[in-house]
């Protein structure tokens, strides 16, 4: 079964860091873990109709969760994409509002 740009493109990072560096054509999404940079571009040309430059991904490691003495658990790890949008691409309508 092939994975569509919405599996592929779970949500926006919405943080500080990341909202600077909208300014710059740069955005961060959580992505699947199984995806790789070029199915990752494809999916947010094809989402947001915009043309992709670069794409950094990182793989994030669920933190250690502790309750009281004894480790609890971990929380899911996640893989983290940033991408760059060309000098001539229009900005993405969605973090328009958030900056």
């Amino acid at each position: 079964m092939a994975a569509t740009a919405y599996d592929i493109i779970k949500r926006p990072i919405i943080t500080e860091q990341s909202m600077g560096e909208t300014e710059n054509k740069k955005y961060t999404f959580e992505v699947a873990k199984d995806a790789n940079k070029i199915e990752i571009a494809k999916a947010v040309e094809e989402i947001f109709g915009v043309k992709v430059a670069k794409v950094n991904t990182l793989n994030m490691y669920g933190k250690e969760k502790r309750t009281g003495r004894y480790p609890a658990g971990r929380r899911a790890s996640w893989k983290k994409a940033m991408v760059t949008l060309t000098a001539d691409s229009k900005s993405i309508e969605f973090f328009e509002g958030m900056v």
